[in-house]
Protein backbone atom coordinates (compact mmCIF):
# COMPACT_ATOMS: atom_id res chain seq x y z
CA UNK A 1 0.00 0.00 0.00
CA UNK A 2 1.50 2.95 -0.56
CA UNK A 3 2.62 5.70 2.24
CA UNK A 4 -0.09 8.54 2.30
CA UNK A 5 2.17 10.11 5.33
CA UNK A 6 5.17 10.53 3.33
CA UNK A 7 8.66 7.76 3.39
CA UNK A 8 9.57 10.30 6.99
CA UNK A 9 6.61 9.36 8.96
CA UNK A 10 7.34 6.67 11.38
CA UNK A 11 5.07 3.79 11.42
CA UNK A 12 4.50 1.49 14.65
CA UNK A 13 3.45 -1.59 12.59
CA UNK A 14 2.81 -2.12 8.96
CA UNK A 15 2.88 -4.23 6.11
CA UNK A 16 1.62 -4.40 2.39
CA UNK A 17 -1.66 -3.64 3.67
CA UNK A 18 -1.34 -1.96 6.46
CA UNK A 19 -0.05 1.01 8.32
CA UNK A 20 -0.03 1.74 11.87
CA UNK A 21 0.52 5.16 13.67
CA UNK A 22 1.06 5.65 17.24
CA UNK A 23 0.07 9.81 17.76
CA UNK A 24 -2.48 12.43 17.89
CA UNK A 25 -4.97 11.85 15.20
CA UNK A 26 -5.21 15.85 15.27
CA UNK A 27 -1.84 15.99 14.03
CA UNK A 28 -1.92 12.28 12.31
CA UNK A 29 -4.73 13.39 9.98
CA UNK A 30 -3.06 16.32 8.65
CA UNK A 31 0.09 14.50 7.33
CA UNK A 32 -2.08 12.18 5.25
CA UNK A 33 -2.66 13.32 1.53
CA UNK A 34 -5.68 14.71 0.60
CA UNK A 35 -9.03 12.72 -1.02
CA UNK A 36 -6.76 9.52 -0.79
CA UNK A 37 -9.09 7.82 1.66
CA UNK A 38 -12.27 5.82 0.70
CA UNK A 39 -13.93 5.00 3.73
CA UNK A 40 -13.53 5.85 7.52
CA UNK A 41 -15.15 4.34 10.42
CA UNK A 42 -14.44 6.33 13.77
CA UNK A 43 -15.51 5.20 17.69
CA UNK A 44 -14.00 8.90 18.65
CA UNK A 45 -13.61 9.37 23.12
CA UNK A 46 -17.19 8.95 24.07
CA UNK A 47 -15.92 11.50 27.33
CA UNK A 48 -17.94 9.30 30.10
CA UNK A 49 -14.28 9.30 32.52
CA UNK A 50 -16.54 11.32 35.37
CA UNK A 51 -15.73 9.31 38.20
CA UNK A 52 -19.20 7.69 37.85
CA UNK A 53 -19.47 3.88 37.88
CA UNK A 54 -21.05 0.68 35.90
CA UNK A 55 -21.43 -2.64 35.83
CA UNK A 56 -18.92 -4.95 34.09
CA UNK A 57 -19.14 -8.78 33.66
CA UNK A 58 -21.55 -8.62 37.01
CA UNK A 59 -18.98 -5.96 39.35
CA UNK A 60 -19.35 -2.05 39.68
CA UNK A 61 -16.48 -0.71 37.87
CA UNK A 62 -15.35 2.68 37.64
CA UNK A 63 -16.25 4.14 34.32
CA UNK A 64 -13.02 5.90 33.87
CA UNK A 65 -11.60 4.72 30.79
CA UNK A 66 -8.20 6.93 30.62
CA UNK A 67 -6.95 10.38 29.56
CA UNK A 68 -7.72 9.81 25.88
CA UNK A 69 -11.76 9.93 27.13
CA UNK A 70 -10.92 13.11 28.44
CA UNK A 71 -10.60 16.58 26.93
CA UNK A 72 -6.96 17.89 26.38
CA UNK A 73 -6.88 20.42 29.10
CA UNK A 74 -9.22 18.69 31.64
CA UNK A 75 -12.54 20.12 30.74
CA UNK A 76 -16.05 18.51 30.37
CA UNK A 77 -17.64 21.90 29.03
CA UNK A 78 -20.13 20.90 26.27
CA UNK A 79 -18.47 23.16 23.69
CA UNK A 80 -14.99 22.06 24.15
CA UNK A 81 -16.06 18.66 23.27
CA UNK A 82 -17.96 19.86 20.54
CA UNK A 83 -14.79 21.47 19.40
CA UNK A 84 -12.60 18.82 19.54
CA UNK A 85 -15.87 16.66 17.30
CA UNK A 86 -15.89 19.56 14.84
CA UNK A 87 -12.11 19.74 14.79
CA UNK A 88 -11.08 15.79 13.43
CA UNK A 89 -14.50 15.52 11.88
CA UNK A 90 -13.00 19.01 9.52
CA UNK A 91 -9.75 17.09 9.09
CA UNK A 92 -11.16 13.77 8.04
CA UNK A 93 -13.45 15.36 5.45
CA UNK A 94 -9.62 16.95 3.77
CA UNK A 95 -8.59 12.99 2.94
CA UNK A 96 -11.99 11.68 2.07
CA UNK A 97 -12.22 10.97 -1.94
CA UNK A 98 -15.08 12.64 -3.36
CA UNK A 99 -17.28 9.54 -3.48
CA UNK A 100 -15.84 8.06 0.01
CA UNK A 101 -17.76 8.11 3.25
CA UNK A 102 -17.77 7.83 6.76
CA UNK A 103 -19.18 6.56 9.68
CA UNK A 104 -19.13 7.25 13.19
CA UNK A 105 -20.50 5.30 16.19
CA UNK A 106 -21.25 7.25 19.87
CA UNK A 107 -23.96 6.85 22.38
CA UNK A 108 -26.10 9.74 23.92
CA UNK A 109 -22.92 11.62 25.66
CA UNK A 110 -21.76 12.47 21.95
CA UNK A 111 -23.65 11.32 19.37
CA UNK A 112 -25.73 14.46 19.00
CA UNK A 113 -22.46 16.62 18.99
CA UNK A 114 -21.20 14.30 16.40
CA UNK A 115 -24.17 15.13 14.12
CA UNK A 116 -24.13 18.62 14.09
CA UNK A 117 -20.39 18.71 13.61
CA UNK A 118 -21.12 16.57 10.16
CA UNK A 119 -23.66 18.88 9.05
CA UNK A 120 -21.91 21.85 9.77
CA UNK A 121 -18.67 20.32 8.44
CA UNK A 122 -20.50 19.80 4.84
CA UNK A 123 -21.34 16.49 4.89
CA UNK A 124 -24.53 15.00 3.78
CA UNK A 125 -26.17 12.25 6.43
CA UNK A 126 -26.87 9.05 4.60
CA UNK A 127 -28.53 6.81 7.51
CA UNK A 128 -28.74 6.43 11.67
CA UNK A 129 -28.03 2.93 12.11
CA UNK A 130 -29.02 2.07 15.19
CA UNK A 131 -26.92 -1.19 17.11
CA UNK A 132 -29.96 -3.05 20.22
CA UNK A 133 -27.29 -4.79 22.34
CA UNK A 134 -28.78 -7.73 22.95
CA UNK A 135 -27.03 -8.47 26.38
CA UNK A 136 -26.14 -4.57 27.75
CA UNK A 137 -24.97 -4.24 31.23
CA UNK A 138 -27.63 -3.86 33.83
CA UNK A 139 -28.98 -0.35 34.88
CA UNK A 140 -27.35 -0.08 38.93
CA UNK A 141 -28.91 2.68 39.44
CA UNK A 142 -32.41 1.83 38.84
CA UNK A 143 -33.78 5.45 38.19
CA UNK A 144 -33.53 5.08 34.09
CA UNK A 145 -34.25 2.95 30.74
CA UNK A 146 -31.13 0.54 30.42
CA UNK A 147 -28.99 1.53 28.50
CA UNK A 148 -29.05 -1.34 25.85
CA UNK A 149 -28.12 1.16 21.95
CA UNK A 150 -25.40 2.69 20.49
CA UNK A 151 -26.07 5.41 17.42
CA UNK A 152 -24.14 4.77 14.06
CA UNK A 153 -24.22 7.57 11.57
CA UNK A 154 -23.13 7.03 8.41
CA UNK A 155 -22.44 10.04 6.13
CA UNK A 156 -21.01 11.40 2.70
CA UNK A 157 -19.44 14.50 1.38
CA UNK A 158 -21.91 17.10 0.26
CA UNK A 159 -21.14 17.58 -2.93
CA UNK A 160 -23.57 17.87 -5.86
CA UNK A 161 -21.01 14.95 -7.90
CA UNK A 162 -20.82 12.72 -4.72
CA UNK A 163 -21.63 9.41 -4.73
CA UNK A 164 -21.01 7.43 -2.42
CA UNK A 165 -20.62 3.41 -3.01
CA UNK A 166 -23.17 1.39 -1.22
CA UNK A 167 -23.27 -3.02 -1.39
CA UNK A 168 -27.15 -3.19 -1.36
CA UNK A 169 -27.51 -6.53 -3.08
CA UNK A 170 -24.96 -7.90 -0.30
CA UNK A 171 -26.75 -6.82 2.24
CA UNK A 172 -30.15 -7.45 1.08
CA UNK A 173 -28.73 -11.24 0.52
CA UNK A 174 -27.56 -11.16 3.60
CA UNK A 175 -30.51 -10.17 5.12
CA UNK A 176 -32.35 -12.83 3.44
CA UNK A 177 -33.38 -11.47 0.33
CA UNK A 178 -35.02 -8.13 2.14
CA UNK A 179 -33.56 -5.06 2.10
CA UNK A 180 -31.57 -4.44 4.86
CA UNK A 181 -33.16 -2.00 7.49
CA UNK A 182 -31.16 0.74 9.75
CA UNK A 183 -32.04 -1.57 12.79
CA UNK A 184 -28.72 -4.28 14.02
CA UNK A 185 -29.36 -6.27 16.59
CA UNK A 186 -26.22 -8.19 18.09
CA UNK A 187 -24.21 -9.12 20.64
CA UNK A 188 -21.28 -7.26 22.62
CA UNK A 189 -18.08 -8.45 21.86
CA UNK A 190 -17.51 -11.76 21.97
CA UNK A 191 -14.35 -13.09 24.50
CA UNK A 192 -12.83 -14.63 22.26
CA UNK A 193 -12.31 -11.49 20.21
CA UNK A 194 -10.36 -10.25 23.71
CA UNK A 195 -7.48 -12.68 23.63
CA UNK A 196 -4.88 -10.29 22.89
CA UNK A 197 -5.84 -7.88 25.46
CA UNK A 198 -8.75 -5.88 26.56
CA UNK A 199 -10.14 -2.55 25.62
CA UNK A 200 -12.95 -0.35 27.43
CA UNK A 201 -14.63 0.16 24.18
CA UNK A 202 -14.04 -2.47 21.75
CA UNK A 203 -16.76 -3.37 18.98
CA UNK A 204 -17.39 -6.61 17.33
CA UNK A 205 -16.18 -8.07 14.30
CA UNK A 206 -19.62 -8.21 13.15
CA UNK A 207 -20.47 -4.66 13.21
CA UNK A 208 -17.41 -3.63 11.25
CA UNK A 209 -17.99 -6.74 8.71
CA UNK A 210 -21.09 -5.47 7.56
CA UNK A 211 -19.95 -1.90 7.85
CA UNK A 212 -16.80 -2.46 5.59
CA UNK A 213 -19.27 -4.84 3.33
CA UNK A 214 -21.98 -2.34 3.05
CA UNK A 215 -19.22 0.50 2.02
CA UNK A 216 -16.11 -0.45 0.61
CA UNK A 217 -14.99 -2.52 -2.30
CA UNK A 218 -11.73 -4.99 -2.53
CA UNK A 219 -8.54 -3.19 -2.52
CA UNK A 220 -10.31 0.36 -1.09
CA UNK A 221 -8.18 2.29 1.82
CA UNK A 222 -10.29 2.04 5.07
CA UNK A 223 -9.23 4.24 7.90
CA UNK A 224 -9.70 4.61 11.43
CA UNK A 225 -8.49 7.42 13.71
CA UNK A 226 -9.32 5.86 16.63
CA UNK A 227 -8.62 2.49 16.57
CA UNK A 228 -8.03 1.28 19.75
CA UNK A 229 -7.78 -2.40 19.73
CA UNK A 230 -7.78 -2.97 15.84
CA UNK A 231 -11.16 -4.06 15.34
CA UNK A 232 -11.24 -2.11 11.98
CA UNK A 233 -8.03 -3.63 10.93
CA UNK A 234 -8.47 -6.87 11.41
CA UNK A 235 -11.75 -6.67 9.54
CA UNK A 236 -10.31 -4.70 6.74
CA UNK A 237 -7.66 -7.56 5.91
CA UNK A 238 -9.73 -10.15 6.45
CA UNK A 239 -11.94 -8.99 3.53
CA UNK A 240 -9.13 -7.46 1.41
CA UNK A 241 -9.15 -3.46 2.25
CA UNK A 242 -6.58 -1.73 3.20
CA UNK A 243 -6.26 -0.56 5.83
CA UNK A 244 -4.44 2.49 8.19
CA UNK A 245 -4.75 3.08 12.03
CA UNK A 246 -4.28 5.69 14.49
CA UNK A 247 -4.65 5.88 18.56
CA UNK A 248 -2.00 7.44 20.90
CA UNK A 249 -2.46 4.98 23.44
CA UNK A 250 0.65 2.24 22.62
CA UNK A 251 -1.03 -0.28 24.86
CA UNK A 252 -4.09 -0.44 22.67
CA UNK A 253 -2.16 -0.08 19.23
CA UNK A 254 0.25 -3.62 20.68
CA UNK A 255 -3.25 -5.35 21.02
CA UNK A 256 -4.00 -4.45 17.09
CA UNK A 257 -0.43 -5.46 15.69
CA UNK A 258 -1.21 -8.98 17.92
CA UNK A 259 -4.68 -8.95 16.09
CA UNK A 260 -3.80 -8.79 12.61
CA UNK A 261 -0.37 -10.64 12.59
CA UNK A 262 -2.99 -13.27 14.04
CA UNK A 263 -5.36 -12.54 11.13
CA UNK A 264 -2.78 -12.89 8.95
CA UNK A 265 -1.64 -15.94 9.69
CA UNK A 266 -4.92 -17.65 9.89
CA UNK A 267 -5.47 -16.79 6.51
Amino acid sequence: MERLLGVKQKYFYENSSTQIIHGDSLQILRKIKPESIDMIFADPPYFLSNDGITCSGGHMVSVNKGEWDKIGNGSTNVLDKHKFNRKWIKLCKRILKPNGSIWISGTYHNIYSIGMALEQEGFKIINNITWQKTNPPPNLACRCFTHSTETILWAQKDEKKAHHFFNYELMKEQNGGKQMKDVWTGSLTKPSEKKAGKHPTQKPEYLLERIIHASTKPGDIVLDPFCGSGTTGVVANRYGRNFIGIDIEEEYLNITKSRIEVELNEQ
